[in-house]
């Protein structure tokens, strides 16, 4: 692994699995629970090499069921624990998550999605879009940031933590099999030097180390229907009001587009690259990305959409994103033209190809 520092800004060129065990590092995390799975297997690695050195901890758990819990009893006692895992290790975390969202604790999840489902490959896919944004027996009170590039994944991995832990609800940072294994430069750095504030963590469960200290309750089973349906309103409406504040998206050239490509993740690279090379030949196209697949910029989306007349979506997966989408904007009559190759990366090529045939 690199001889590097997060002192100042610092130029670097790594794994994408390398990129989040720094990303949690600087995001001052004190503690991983994880279980080997590919893609992510590296983020425990890289974790592991830089734990020592830094102060922190970490613990492998008998499988991912486990180190999902680990890493809320880790939470509850007020430390920044996080987690990672792809594929069925993903499948098997959800019941970690679904409890996060109902005692509101700020776990933070990195994913690297692989192919689907069961075991599948070990390779690529966006086929984790709809599990890790809605995923479990609730109603998807979490927060998922679906990355493009290393420097998003730093800067994401980050960010997360802080959403976690101010919002209370837990978070996901949804990558991919490219993203972790490919390479590529990014600058890293620590997040106060420039001005961030990092979120600090607090016992959620009260001070341990606090003689009388007061004692909370967290609950997560309820005795009748009244009592459920109180307490997950009041989340529904809590997170209501989170999503205005953590929404994220981008959108290029919409204003006079006819057709509008929609993307996200590392699809959305290919996509940027169609689009600037249509731009550039006089085609009225643009380009839509959510950065958070939830919440999902819905409203932005029908602002952007406004005046176009169709709608390319392309993703690797069978329709994940493309519901998504339909939910959003529901009673819109633009054409959707759906481009799904679930399991398989996605070109600019291809993309350009698809968009011809418009």
């Amino acid at each position: 692994m690199a001889e590097v520092s997060l002192k100042g800004e610092q130029r670097v060129f790594m794994t994408g699995n390398e990129v989040c065990a720094w990303a949690a590092v600087a995001a001052k995390a004190d503690i991983m629970y994880g279980y080997p799975i590919t893609p992510q297997n590296e983020i425990m690695h890289y974790w592991t090499r830089l734990a020592p050195k830094h102060g922190k901890r970490f613990l492998q758990t008998e499988d991912e069921i486990s180190a999902g819990f680990t890493t809320l009893g880790g939470v509850m006692t007020g430390r920044k624990a996080f987690t990672a895992t792809a594929g069925p290790g993903n499948v098997l975390m959800q019941e970690s998550a679904g409890m996060a969202e109902m005692m509101r604790l700020p776990i933070v999840y990195i994913i690297q999605q692989r192919g689907g489902p069961s075991t599948a490959t070990v390779i690529y896919a966006q086929q984790e879009t709809t599990l890790t944004t809605f995923g479990g027996n609730g109603e998807g009170h979490r927060i998922v940031y679906s990355t493009a590039t290393h420097q998003e994944l730093f800067d994401y991995t980050i960010k997360a933590f802080n959403s976690a832990w101010k919002y209370r609800f837990p978070t996901f940072v949804l990558g991919d099999g490219y993203q972790a294994k490919m390479r590529e430069p990014l600058t890293i750095y620590d997040p106060e030097e420039k001005g961030m504030s990092l979120v600090k963590p607090e016992a959620i469960l009260g001070d341990t180390e606090k003689p009388g200290r007061e004692i909370k309750h967290l609950r997560n089973t309820y005795n009748t229907e009244d009592e459920l349906y109180e307490v997950v309103m009041k989340n529904q409406h809590e997170w209501d009001k989170m999503a205005g504040e953590v929404v994220e998206w981008d959108a290029k050239g919409c204003e006079d587009a006819e057709v509008i490509l929609i993307t996200h993740g590392i699809v959305s690279r290919a996509a940027l690259t169609a689009y600037n090379q249509l731009r550039s030949q006089g085609k009225k196209v643009g380009y839509f990305r959510p950065i958070t697949v939830r919440p999902f910029p819905g409203k932005e989306l029908k602002e952007a959409i406004k005046g176009a007349k169709k709608l390319l979506v392309a993703e690797s997966a069978y329709g994940q994103l493309l519901k998504l989408v339909q939910q959003e904007i529901f009673g819109s009559t633009i054409e959707l033209v759906p481009m799904l190759r679930p399991g398989v990366g996605i070109t600019t090529e291809e993309i350009l190809e698809e968009y011809n045939k418009l």
